[in-house]
C-alpha cells in the first residue's frame, strides 16, 4: 500500500477530522479558537502531518523539532524531534500507516523523542526505538523512548 504523509493545513476541514482521535485536546482546541478568530488561515504552521485513505484523515502525529541547547538526551547536543499524538485511527490499525509516520519522522534525520501510550511499547521497539536511562529530574514521571540516527548515542547525566 502506498500511502503518502502529508503536513496537515490548519483549517476547519482538518480540525473537524481531529474530532475523530482519541488524542483531541487543547492543542486542537486551541488551532480551533485561532482559526475563529481569524488568525490563522490554510498555509498556517501546523506541527501535525498525517495519512489520508481517499478524503478521510486516517492517521496522523505532530513532530516537533526542539533546540539543541535543550537536549538533554542525545550526543552529541543537537536538535531533535519530539514525535506525539502518533495515532491510527481503529479500522485502519494494522495496515502499516503508523509504520509509515515514523519512517517519515526518521527521514529528517534528526534524533526522535516520544512518550509511548500504554500498549504502544511493542509497536516502538519495533521500529527501533529504545528506552532512556530514567533520570526523575528529566523525564518527571515519563518514560521517554528515542530513536538515535547514525552517530548520534545516549548521553549520560
Amino acid at each position: 500500500m502506498k500511502a503518502k504523509v502529508e503536513k496537515l493545513k490548519v483549517n476547519f476541514k482538518t480540525l473537524e477530522e481531529f474530532k475523530k482521535f482519541k488524542e483531541y485536546g487543547i492543542q486542537e482546541l486551541s488551532m480551533l479558537e485561532d482559526l475563529e478568530a481569524n488568525m490563522v488561515d490554510n498555509d498556517s504552521e501546523s506541527p501535525f502531518y498525517g495519512i489520508y485513505f481517499g478524503d478521510k484523515l486516517v492517521a496522523r502525529m505532530s513532530l516537533y523539532q526542539i533546540d539543541a541547547k535543550f537536549d538533554r538526551y542525545f550526543y552529541p547536543p543537537q536538535n531533535y524531534l519530539e514525535l506525539w499524538k502518533l495515532e491510527v485511527l481503529p479500522g485502519y490499525q494494522g495496515k502499516g500507516f503508523g509504520k509509515i509516520l515514523v519512517e517519515f519522522a526518521k527521514s529528517f534525520g534528526l534524533p526522535i523523542k516520544t512518550n509511548p501510550r500504554v500498549q504502544s511499547r511493542e509497536f516502538w521497539e519495533h521500529m527501533e526505538f529504545s528506552n532512556v536511562e530514567y533520570d526523575m529530574e528529566r523525564d518527571r514521571g515519563e518514560n521517554p523512548l528515542v530513536w538515535y540516527p547514525a552517530g548520534v548515542e545516549a548521553r549520560h547525566q
